[in-house]
């Protein structure tokens, strides 16, 4: 399906501005391998053997140099700019082997950057590739393919079993079942049947539907995620890194020391002999290698980082911010509450349903089925099953008459209703053996074994000032597992776009978390400082967010909290521990005591010391989880 919304100028600029750092990169260090064959080989001159590195400087240098000039006359002063100071005085000098070194270090690092970090384009595509290209459309005819584009309203579609519902519209022919989970956050497979409404992006069940297109495919519920994710993506704000807030005082500072030194002395040689040594390889390189080390590590955990920003930023988040189904709870319904009449057995009205629920395609079924199996009961046969739509199921199993339906559909029979339990939240149905009421089942989505304990040492060991449940299931299931986990602030029957809004005023607030897993999740996740997303049920979900937990577990999450947090310790020692030591070489530098060559290897002595600490990042601690 070709949409609008997937063009965008800013994306394809992106993907360009990779390409040339990547190419600039890869030039230089091709110029440095054959400058040094050339300088260590026989019968090359001086000049001969510079001329790759005037290359790399000119065709790669040059575009640096002035991009970090247009940045100095907006006053964005960030670590990079000493080495364009650097990439300049070297050029002067004649020192062409250092200045491309330098050219090699800050293309590379850009370049490795920019392609960790996921644009708008890889969302929407993500979006697009799930649904559809074509609709099957029903006429006096028969059934034909049409372009989704082509869809009117009123047209009247066939969806197969297994297919995505292509637009929002309302059964008129069959039932069934339809998973909405990706759309909903509801974490049951929802029954289908005349006059039902559909929604697009749904995954159809086992049967065959015809419905009736209420919208066009561009104003359809998916279309809309699309939208509000576009949307998303471009009010994103920008992160400051860690290395710019630390170059945006550290440059000025090395370039006044620098050029006092000079007017002091009156000798240009000290000048650059300061800078050389002012040369921020614990930001550039230091940095970088400690950012790596964590990604590596986390990756070995199970854990992908789509995004480096998401390491540094996110152990200074005070605000987290659930989705309920599949993070705090398993996403499967379970038979919770058996409420069984008196005369009846448990064990044997269960064996009666569960051998009536084999036929169905409820989504409660297979919930009954697995309690059944839990108490090793044997199934019997059915015959005279029937299932109208909407009405429940019926049938005679071992010579009983079995009807499982709903409190809804008993409110006529006043004798009955006074034998049912009290309502609760989550989903519910009576059993009737015979006409005489028999049990109610009550199924809840259970709550995550380790929740609570996680909720509960959010505050204490990590900081978060507040945290929020915010689901687009009903308030009685939120509620209930609000409850179970020890959380005060809900939000529940959130559509995607009401939780984007949420997300975007406690952002605009404090710094956040948002921890989901649906495409109904894929807006929050990219509008929260930290978007971090548990399993791989959804590539769209995957694609928005910073990180991706594939294992659904809390405790993953607790470990990629503690990887990011060990990661920004060691940064700030890398990066604050080598500029204290260039500051040292500076000031020896700056009173003549240290000569540009000698600078040049304290230099590097620094960089291996900033490299080496940064290198720890990617060695696992004893322990990574505190709950």
């Amino acid at each position: 399906m070709s949409s609008p919304i997937l063009t965008s100028k800013p994306v394809k600029h992106a993907r360009w501005w990779l390409k040339r750092d990547e190419a600039i990169a890869a030039g230089a260090l091709i110029a440095i391998v054959v400058h040094l064959m050339l300088r260590y080989g026989r019968g090359s001159s001086e000049v001969v053997a510079a001329t790759p590195l005037w290359v790399a400087l000119t065709l790669g240098g040059a575009p640096l140099v002035f991009e970090l000039t247009l940045g100095l006359l907006q006053r964005r002063f960030g670590s990079d700019l000493l080495a364009g100071l650097s990439i300049v005085v070297s050029v002067i000098l004649g020192e062409y082997l250092a200045g491309t070194l330098v050219v090699l270090m800050l293309s590379g690092g850009q370049a490795l950057e920019a392609y960790a970090v996921r644009s708008a384009s890889s969302v929407l595509n993500a979006l697009a590739r799930r649904m559809p290209q074509t609709a099957h459309r029903k006429s006096a005819d028969g059934l034909e393919d049409v372009a989704l584009d082509q869809v009117a309203v009123g047209d009247l579609l066939v969806v197969f079993p297994h297919e995505i519902c292509p637009v929002d519209g309302v059964v008129v022919e069959g039932h069934g079942a339809m998973d909405e989970a990706y759309l909903t956050g509801e974490p049951y497979r929802i029954a289908k049947a005349v006059g039902s409404d559909v929604l697009s992006g749904a995954i159809n069940g086992a049967s065959a539907l015809e419905i009736r297109a209420g919208k066009a495919a561009r104003d359809s519920r998916y279309a809309k995620i699309m939208q509000v994710m576009r949307e998303s993506e471009q009010s994103r704000p920008r992160l400051r890194r860690l290395g710019d807030q630390l170059g945006a005082w550290y440059t000025p500072l090395a370039v006044v020391i620098a050029t006092v030194a000079w007017l002091g002395s009156g000798d240009p040689v000290r000048f650059l002999a300061v800078l050389v040594v002012a040369t921020p390889c614990p930001l550039l390189i230091g940095i970088p290698v400690a950012i790596i080390g964590a990604i590596s590590l986390s990756a070995r955990r199970g854990i992908v980082v789509k995004n480096p920003v998401v390491l540094e930023q996110l152990s200074k988040c005070r605000t987290m911010i659930f989705d309920k189904t599949g993070t705090l709870t398993y996403g499967e319904p379970r038979l919770t509450q058996e409420f069984v009449a008196a005369g009846h057995d448990s064990a044997a009205v269960l064996r009666l349903v569960a051998s009536l629920e084999q036929y169905s395609k409820h989504p409660l079924a297979a919930a009954i089925l697995l309690a059944a199996e839990g108490r090793h009961l044997a199934l019997l046969g059915a015959s005279q099953v029937n299932e109208p739509p909407g009405a429940g199921m019926q049938g005679v199993v071992d010579g009983h008459r079995i009807r499982v339906t709903s409190r809804k559909k008993l409110a006529e029979f006043a004798d009955l209703q006074t034998q049912l339990p009290p309502s609760a939240g989550g989903l519910e149905c009576v059993v009737l053996v015979d006409g005489g009421y028999a049990a109610t089942y009550q199924f809840r989505d259970q709550p995550r074994r380790e929740g609570a304990s996680f909720v509960q040492h959010l505050g204490p060991r990590h900081q978060f000032g507040r945290i929020m449940l915010v689901s687009g299931d009903r308030e009685s299931e939120v509620r209930y597992l609000a409850e179970a986990v020890g959380i005060n602030e809900i939000f529940a029957s959130q559509s995607p776009e009401e939780k984007l809004a949420i997300v975007r005023a406690e952002t605009a607030r404090v710094p956040t978390v948002y921890l989901g897993d649906g495409i109904n999740d894929a807006p929050a996740l990219t509008a929260a400082t930290v978007g971090l997303a548990m399993g791989t049920a959804s590539d769209v979900t995957s694609e928005a967010a910073d990180a991706v937990i594939l294992e659904s577990s809390l405790k993953k999450v607790d470990e990629f909290m503690h990887i990011t947090q060990r990661m920004r310790r060691i940064v700030l020692e890398t990066a604050l521990g080598g500029m204290a030591l260039s500051l040292l070489g500076m000031g020896a530098a700056a009173a003549g005591y240290l000569p540009p060559v000698a600078g040049a290897l304290l230099q590097e002595a620094i960089d291996v010391v900033a490299i080496v600490n940064a290198l720890r990042a990617a060695v696992p601690p004893r322990s990574l989880v505190d709950f």
